[in-house]
């Protein structure tokens, strides 16, 4: 999940260093509290195996034009404007085939305006009791019917300008896929154009893979959004961030009766509530705060857990945290940063003993998650790629390796040892963003296995490794369980549609869906859904 901090462009686009810089503002103003923009590879056709058997690295996003007629030869010099979809030459499109799109229904889409800058953005058609949205916001204008397919937008950008986008429907490729040509406009003036390529993020289109995980209970977690959860002493602790007006927090959950959870108590602190990530050990639990650093709670009483203190003191944000026995990673990205490492030999009395840091170019490099292993911790560095770092001692961390590519937002992973050899489990969070397999058993020499990809407008978030097997929270795509035991031809065994487009706090953002597990070993795949709350699964 994206850092309070830092610009929504950073993940929403590609890489800055390729676009061009009069399109930023416009960009950064796509996302919306969650709402954001990503990145994809729309070579990869959806029907197609979830393997690709790819040994070579493309990056995420790998740029493919839509066969639509209504694009501009300039980009820069749009044709159309933000009001009337007259405006758009629409003469080569197929308007019949737009007039039986669903009225209702959620999309994500990819927005190209050149073969360099392309990003996410989505929309969602009105509902009964659900107004239709772009990017996060409001339509001013929805037009779907058969004389054609027509959206716009408006908001205000930090520089107090007005802009809108327009996004005019041209052809039905397949069924729950739109494509079609956009126009931003700035004050009322066209500024930019380019073309788009939609589908609905619901799977009533997807292959079937794999048998369904069965649904044992749900549990609504109304306290802002739901992205984390930890589970112990039969309670699961689940961490959310402020939605709007919501306040995030934590909410305990009593999971003694597997199909019957009992919420029994929330909390968060005055001004402090923005709270992504969770971990436990004893009777200490800690909480990623981006206001206070580390929360550490004491759950003695597993139902009422008592605040003891913020760790290390002062101003900061931790996104997440990882307990590797008597050690506590804290992955810091301001003010720092860097990752704080602490000695928890006494749970409820953590001590500071480190704070690593790598080298980075980019200033929205910085770590997001860690997996550590047996004396290494490997590192998502966001844009500086997937870091391999020697953690014998707390206090200097050489780096052994790293892994990175054009385009990267290196975001969660996992690690093990699968017959013989040391596999890491890498995935980014933005459009596009899929499973990476890597041979870490060189740090200094990492391997690119396969990749495992899904639709090219979804992301990829968190995973779980048990053994041979990979469960992975992959939002739209909902749940996916794969038997690793073949590291360069993962089968998927089971998997979940967790993702509700009608849910009442379902959004068109790219994160929606599966986000946050757990597979503590008591039977059950705790699953976190940004909108439906704590879902719970027998193992497969």
């Amino acid at each position: 999940m994206l850092p309070r901090e830092l610009p929504a462009a950073t993940k929403d686009t590609l890489p800055m260093t390729l676009l061009p810089r009069l399109l930023c503002t416009g960009l950064v103003a796509c996302a919306v509290s969650l709402s954001g923009c990503h990145q994809d590879d729309p070579e990869v056709p959806d029907a197609g195996p979830p393997n690709t058997g790819a040994n070579v690295e493309r990056t995420d996003y790998v740029d493919v034009v839509p066969d639509v007629p209504c694009a501009d030869p300039d980009y820069a010099a749009p044709r159309a404007n933000c009001v009337d979809p007259g405006s758009f030459d629409l003469s080569g499109c197929d308007l019949g085939a737009l007039g039986a799109v669903p009225p209702a229904a959620t999309y994500r889409a990819i927005l190209r305006y050149t073969s360099q800058s392309a990003f996410g953005a989505g929309f969602r058609l009105s509902a009964q009791d659900s107004p239709g949205t772009l990017m996060g916001r409001r339509l001013v204008h929805e037009q779907v019917d058969a004389q054609g397919f027509f959206l716009t937008n408006e908001f205000t950008t930090s520089t107090k300008a007005v802009q809108r986008y327009a996004l005019a429907g041209c052809r039905v490729p397949e069924p729950g896929r739109i494509t079609g040509c956009f126009v931003r406009c700035t004050d009322g003036v066209p500024d930019y154009s380019g073309t788009f390529d939609a589908r609905r993020m619901n799977w009533s289109q997807e292959p079937v893979r794999s048998p369904s995980l069965h649904l044992v209970s749900e549990t609504a977690v109304t306290q802002g959004d739901p992205v984390d959860v930890y589970v112990t002493k039969g309670h699961a602790y689940v961490v959310s961030l402020p939605r709007g007006a919501e306040a995030g927090g934590l909410s305990v959950i009593n999971v003694a009766d597997k199909a019957h959870p009992v919420l029994v108590t929330t909390l968060n602190l005055p001004n402090d509530n923005y709270w992504n990530g969770v971990w436990a050990k004893g009777d200490a639990l800690y909480i990623a705060s981006a206001n206070s650093g580390v929360i550490v709670y004491d759950i003695t009483n597993p139902a009422a857990p008592q605040y003891v203190r913020s760790l290390p003191g002062g101003a900061i944000n931790v996104h997440t945290v990882f307990v590797d026995g008597d050690r506590l990673y804290a992955m810091s990205p301001a003010p720092n940063g860097e990752t704080l490492v602490f000695d928890v030999a006494s749970p409820l009395d953590p001590q500071l003993q480190g704070r690593l840091s790598v080298p980075r170019e980019d200033p929205y490099g910085y770590p997001h998650d860690a997996f550590a292993y047996q004396d290494r911790l490997y590192v998502n560095h966001a844009t500086t790629g997937y870091i391999v770092l020697d953690v014998t001692r707390p206090d200097v961390a050489p780096v052994l390796g790293t892994y990175t590519f054009a385009g990267q937002y290196s975001h969660a992973n996992a690690v093990g040892t699968i017959d013989g050899r040391t596999i890491a489990f890498e995935g980014g969070e933005r459009f596009g963003a899929h499973l990476r397999v890597l041979d870490v058993t060189n740090p200094a020499r990492i391997r690119l296995l396969t990749q495992v990809k899904m639709r090219a407008e979804t992301s990829i978030h968190n995973m779980v490794l048990q053994g041979t097997r990979l469960y992975v929270a992959w939002y739209h795509e909902g749940v996916r369980v794969f038997d690793v035991a073949t590291p360069e031809s993962p089968r998927e065994v089971a998997s979940f549609d967790t993702f509700n487009e009608f849910h009442p706090r379902s959004t068109d953002s790219l994160y929606q869906g599966a986000i946050g597990m757990r597979v503590p070993g008591d039977g059950v795949v705790y699953v976190v859904d940004l909108s439906r709350g704590l879902l719970m699964f027998d193992e497969p």
